[in-house]
């Protein structure tokens, strides 16, 4: 029953909203925090997959804290374009490279590559950055919509990265915290941990417990703005790249039906042996598509990448390596 004074119009068929209070894992699109969806399907053991580039809308109690978010994203067998109406296009091999963004500002990029992959987001929203109604919005955008990128960055990755690269992506887990007071990492990271940590997206992780080097099989990697006292927060990050022999699933045919497993070990050793090292060809801010500074010291089959930590833009980094190589992101260190 409707009241007739004063403001309260409330009913008794109201819904009550019931926000999520943080620190809390959202692992469903099934709850009722989840207030607002563009372009996402629910899921019941997921938070959902998107169409394509979409949105979604969580009711946070915050009051008035700042809000730590981190996400899980994952690409699998049904992420290709036109999954919802039961006629999906065919995937090609090419990268996805995708913009996470929330309260209409750009926080990260991820590279998705193959159909095993999954990677983490993780941005702190200011107090003043979350509404009185507490509405917390994260968007997943195809890295060639919306404004906010740089038209530079636009034209190099044209053809490079899949179009539609946010189609059929799942959004596996949200999780909202408080940003914790001390988060500080060890100084230097292995590959995949640099990318679990979220500075590096070079391709998504099949398993996230994954430690070692990171192959980079796009020719490219982006590295994000960090976040305070965690790893890369320091002010300079150097990356070491290296150098590993393509597979030999990679290699021309003849050497495909070699079957003595000592020559392919001889092959793929006199590969590395005469490669030179990755030399970074460039990096480009995301946001302004304006070269970035860095440095580069090669010695032998590696290369040292230095540069300043980023602040407020993904960057991308290009790399080339030798015919017959891939390279790979060895570790990092924050310094």
């Amino acid at each position: 029953m409707t009241s007739s004074t004063g403001s309260d119009t409330d009913t008794d068929l109201d819904q009550v909203i019931l926000p999520a209070i943080p620190p809390v894992h959202l692992l469903s699109g099934q709850v009722p925090s989840l207030q607002v969806t563009d372009r996402l399907h629910r899921g019941s053991h997921i938070v959902g997959r998107f169409e394509t580039s979409g949105l979604a809308g969580f009711k946070v109690a915050a009051q008035g804290r700042p809000l730590r978010v981190l996400l899980t994203l994952s690409a699998d067998d049904r992420s290709v374009s036109g999954w919802h109406t039961g006629k999906p296009a065919p995937g090609g091999p090419l990268t996805r490279l995708v913009q996470i963004r929330s309260q209409g500002r750009l926080r990260q990029c991820v590279l998705l590559k193959g159909r095993r992959s999954h990677a983490k987001v993780a941005f702190d929203l200011a107090a003043e950055e979350i509404p009185d109604d507490g509405l917390v919005c994260i968007e997943a955008l195809d890295i060639m919509e919306g404004d906010g990128v740089g038209e530079e960055v636009r034209r190099i990755v044209s053809g490079r990265v899949a179009p539609d690269g946010v189609a059929g992506i799942r959004l596996d887990k949200v999780v909202l915290d408080e940003p914790p007071e001390v988060d500080f990492d060890p100084d230097t990271l292995d590959g995949s941990r640099c990318e679990l940590s979220t500075l590096i997206s070079a391709g998504g992780l099949a398993n996230l417990n994954r430690q070692g080097v990171r192959v980079l099989r796009s020719g490219m990697f982006v590295v994000n703005p960090v976040l305070k006292d965690t790893f890369g927060a320091t002010g300079r990050v150097t990356l070491r790249l290296g150098t590993k022999a393509e597979p030999a699933s990679l290699i021309p045919a003849s050497w495909r039906r070699v079957n003595s497993e000592l020559r392919w070990l001889r092959h793929a050793t006199k590969k590395l042996l005469g490669a030179a090292a990755p030399r970074v060809e460039r990096v480009l801010s995301i946001r302004d598509g304006e070269a970035v500074e860095f440095e580069q010291r090669p010695s032998g089959n590696v290369t040292e990448l230095e540069l300043a930590s980023p602040t407020t833009s993904p960057l991308l980094v290009f790399v080339a390596s030798g015919r017959g190589v891939l390279t790979t992101l060895e570790s990092g260190t924050s310094h």
